[in-house]
């Protein structure tokens, strides 16, 4: 199959699973962060309160994923996905509205529970389990809703803080998740399974097994997982989180620094495509214990970068693994532990991954205010990415051999 006949022979699901990891920008880290000094200002908060608050939030967002994930193992996407976008239209007002500090912990869970938690799940799981001979394929265009997402709405928005309220600037979000509701009405009015899963309606994991998710966390492999699922969410997080912050150290203005994300985004969509080829060719087990390396070279050309080329090869290396971990971790839980409890299991994982976006913003911003500069703190940050290399190294080899 072509990549043009597999577009067009499965766009409404396709497009289904962009529209949703598009809107979750309003609850991604990226975009919240956009406000954080008019946050800070408003609030009058400090960098390591704000990153505080987020974590809190954050946090909080992360165990109510464990529970609420497994939703998308009980309703159809049309139904869970238009209850997701309506949640975060609120979440959005509920932020423009906000007339005091104590509240924004729980604005914070809101935002990261619909958007970057249930809006971003409820994609992937669907691409997961409705694509299986091409599932790598389909998480990549899925995914471009992010690469889109973080490519435009850090200008387009940056831009209207010159020109509007930032308070206004969240109403027009909540229009824009409102809008997405009947659009995926629209997509998924024949909601069924595509033809790539005709032929079988559930894909297997290790040892032949539909493993539940006790099953999952009681086996190992989970566990050597975790260190490189925390890594890109604590990270990447805590890295367009302190943007601001970080374009001061660097004499940056703010505008200079958003404008290197389109760059940032095309060659994340480019690892993304190669990375979706590559896991329907080679599989899984071969390239996931890879992906995480270039972060290593990323942290550390952003401690030492003094110039704009510098910078702009930080984002590439960056981007290398933003595209990589679109695809290559989704697709992992559905290989190694099959596909009918996947929402289950994936919401055990996305739990992880956003208790990590709740650890790095609170660490980093506390480093900042006890006097460690974030430079210095991205050479540690370089250090764990070589430690996570190495735990999924170990556990892969350890266990690929029970994929039968």
């Amino acid at each position: 199959m072509t990549i043009l006949s597999f577009l067009r022979d499965n766009a409404p699901w396709l497009a289904a699973g962009v529209l949703l990891t598009l809107l979750s920008s309003f609850g991604q880290t990226y975009f919240i962060s956009l406000f954080a000094g008019e946050i800070r200002e408003a609030f009058q908060i400090s960098h390591g309160e704000w990153g505080a608050i987020y974590a809190v939030g954050t946090t909080v967002s992360a165990i109510a994923m464990i529970w609420a994930g497994a939703l998308t193992d009980r309703f159809r996407v049309r139904v869970l996905g238009a209850a997701v976008l309506v949640l975060l239209a609120v979440s959005c007002l509920f932020m423009a509205i906000n007339p005091v500090w104590w509240l924004l912990p729980f604005v914070i869970f809101c935002l990261r529970f619909t958007g970057q938690g249930m809006a971003s799940l409820t994609a992937v799981v669907a691409m997961s389990r409705w694509f299986i001979a091409t599932r790598g394929k389909a998480l990549s265009v899925a995914n471009l809703g992010f690469a889109i997402g973080q490519a435009l709405l850090p200008i387009i928005f940056v831009g209207l803080l010159a020109i509007y309220d930032w308070r206004l600037l969240w109403v027009g979000a909540a229009g824009i998740a409102l809008c997405g509701v009947p659009l995926l009405f629209v997509l998924l009015r024949s909601e069924r399974t595509p033809q790539s899963m005709a032929k079988s309606n559930q894909s297997l994991g290790m040892r032949s097994m539909h493993w539940t998710r006790n099953q999952t966390v009681r086996h190992p492999l989970y566990w050597f997982m975790v260190p490189a699922l925390l890594g890109p969410g604590a990270f990447n997080t805590a890295f367009f989180f302190h943007q601001v912050h970080f374009a001061e150290i660097k004499q940056m203005t703010h505008v200079e620094l958003v404008a290197m994300l389109p760059f940032y985004t095309v060659i994340s969509i480019a690892a993304m495509v190669v990375a979706g080829w590559a896991l329907d060719k080679i599989g899984t087990a071969r390239l996931i214990v890879w992906y995480q390396l270039p972060m290593v070279a990323a942290f550390v050309t952003f401690a030492y970068a003094q110039t704009y080329g510098a910078m702009l090869l930080g984002f590439f290396f960056l981007a290398l693994t933003t595209g990589g971990n679109s695809t290559l971790p989704n697709a992992f839980w559905a290989e190694f532990f099959g596909t009918r409890h996947l929402g289950a299991i994936k919401a055990m994982a996305a739990a992880v991954m956003v208790l990590g976006s709740a650890i790095g913003p609170g660490v980093t911003g506390l480093g900042i205010d006890l006097g460690v500069g974030i430079e210095t703190q991205y050479l540690f940050v370089a250090a764990y990415f070589v430690f996570a290399t190495v735990m999924m190294a170990v556990g892969v080899a350890k266990y690929r051999s029970e994929l039968i």
